[in-house]
């Protein structure tokens, strides 16, 4: 079994001086691009409307994940209520925009994290996790103390600063982007973040500097490393083509990459024209194949033929 990043950063005293550094963040909070600056030790006026203590939607082992982190066991799912993107079309849109869930202390939550690892779970995976960097790393002492042993993987939309990830530089062992808009002009109109796109790419790549290219152990679980989610929009608003070949040009051709072909209009996304129906069958085709010919071959599954008819029944 690899051990994971963050015992050695506990060990080193590290883990401590991060958190605490993140803590003092949160007096003037400017850990994501939205830059709201509010002192949310007072308050939960920011764009996360989360202060002091995280919220916490759900925590269950997860079987939907993809396969190098389901195992037969499970990957130990901690949704985190709110989040500092904001999607209209958000499959998630009573947890990210409505913030269903409770407030927990450092304690309640490395108390999850451990009882999601005496069910089995391959590893720990924090959802939407960006905005509350501050309370992980508190809970994450904790954990540690309490015996935490598995891999922590940090599952975000890609909206996030390269200071903010480098808190997190020998503590996290996989880390799980998506790269959700290539232009600018639909981040802005779906997310209301025309930088998406930028930061988007200088967190892939710090964080493949920070973990480089999936790993597995010898039961083919992932225990360190990039893992990237893209999720094929209608319309070609993702800009598919572009992300495959900056992956491949950029960050690396073994780059792990699972394109998504579960769109579907939630949220908000029925009030817009250009994204209110299901994908089609080609253009879930037509993104697997910009990845091919980008030269991507790590794609989750492995993908086939007849994948998005077998999904789609």
């Amino acid at each position: 079994m690899i051990t994971p990043s963050y015992m050695a950063a506990y060990q080193s005293g590290l883990l401590q001086a991060r958190a605490d550094l993140a803590r003092s963040a949160l007096r003037r909070c400017l850990l994501c691009p939205r830059d709201c600056g509010v002192d949310r030790t007072e308050s939960a006026s920011g764009c996360c409307r989360t202060g002091r203590k995280a919220r916490v939607a759900a925590c269950q082992a997860h079987f939907g994940e993809e396969s190098v982190l389901v195992g037969r066991h499970g990957s130990g799912t901690i949704f985190m209520s709110f989040c500092n993107l904001l999607c209209t079309f958000c499959q998630n849109y009573d947890i990210s925009h409505e913030g269903e869930g409770e407030e927990v202390h450092a304690g309640q939550l490395a108390a999850m994290m451990l009882a999601l690892q005496e069910r089995g779970c391959h590893n720990i995976n924090l959802v939407t996790p960006t905005h509350v960097v501050p309370q992980i790393l508190d809970a994450l002492i904790r954990a540690v103390e309490g015996g935490l042993r598995i891999p922590l993987v940090y599952n975000c939309a890609g909206y996030e600063k390269v200071d903010t990830l480098r808190l997190l530089d020998g503590i996290v062992d996989i880390y799980m982007p998506d790269f959700k808009f290539w232009d600018a002009t639909w981040a802005d109109r779906f997310c209301r973040a025309p930088d998406y796109p930028l930061r988007a790419r200088e967190a892939l790549l710090e964080m493949h500097r920070q973990v480089g290219d999936l790993q597995m152990d010898k039961s083919g679980m992932a225990c360190r490393g990039l893992l990237v989610r893209h999720l094929v929009m209608p319309g070609g608003v993702a800009g598919s083509r572009e992300i495959m070949e900056f992956l491949a040009r950029e960050v690396s051709r073994d780059t792990y990459v699972n394109i998504m072909d579960q769109y579907r209009p939630c949220g908000e996304a029925w009030k817009d024209s250009l994204v209110n129906r299901p994908l089609r069958r080609d253009e879930y085709r037509s993104a697997v194949r910009t990845a091919r010919d980008a030269g991507l071959t790590r794609l989750d599954g492995g993908w086939i033929a007849g994948r998005f008819e077998n999904r789609s029944r």
